[in-house]
């Protein structure tokens, strides 16, 4: 199964966010980014890739184990950035230290289960768009859109383990699907 462990925003937070990307998709050619939906945004911690299911349980053990290591999180979503001519993204504010020492740690769980994780710096965002394979799109006028956007506060009190089930081979306009398949609270030390 494909997983990966995420924080997700509270709905007003989403929904002031869709406000703000509604408006970067009037961008001329915004039809050529792959745009996420709303109900699937989230803030990555830990892309763990395919997963076998007898690991699963070793997995929430130390997901559960990590998540208690670490304090509740005051964030926010500001402005875009972009990831090159490829991803959109909307950014993160706030406690975004602790936040990636929280991504370290689940990141290190996983590999004490076994699991092979890419070993690469993180950095805080929540994915909006992606430029279509092929089609290299100029990013600069969407992050220009998405500057003056800035979230509520809100606080981050959990982390997730989310199942993405990927769309059928060639079924154009479709979208992953994710299945919330455990949650852990943050700083319930035992």
């Amino acid at each position: 199964m494909r997983l990966f462990v995420a924080v997700t925003p509270p709905d007003d937070v989403l929904r002031a966010l869709a406000r703000a990307a509604d408006a970067a998709r009037d961008v001329p050619d915004a039809s050529r980014l792959r745009w996420a939906q709303p109900d699937s945004w989230h803030l990555t911690l830990t892309f763990l890739g395919e997963v076998d299911a007898s690991d699963v349980p070793e997995l929430t053990e130390r997901l559960e184990r990590a998540a208690r290591r670490h304090t509740v999180m005051t964030l926010g979503l500001t402005g875009g950035g972009r990831f090159g001519d490829r991803t959109l993204w909307a950014g993160v504010s706030g406690d975004t230290a602790e936040l990636g020492r929280l991504a370290a740690s689940v990141a290190a769980g996983a590999r004490r289960t076994g699991i092979e994780v890419e070993d690469r710096a993180f950095r805080a965002h929540l994915t909006l768009a992606r430029a279509r394979p092929h089609h290299r799109t100029n990013l600069r006028p969407y992050v220009d859109v998405l500057a003056p956007f800035a979230s509520r506060p809100w606080t981050a009190d959990r982390i997730e383990l989310i199942r993405s089930h990927l769309p059928e081979p060639g079924a154009e306009g479709a979208q992953p699907r994710y299945e919330t398949i455990g949650t852990w609270p943050l700083g319930q030390s035992k």
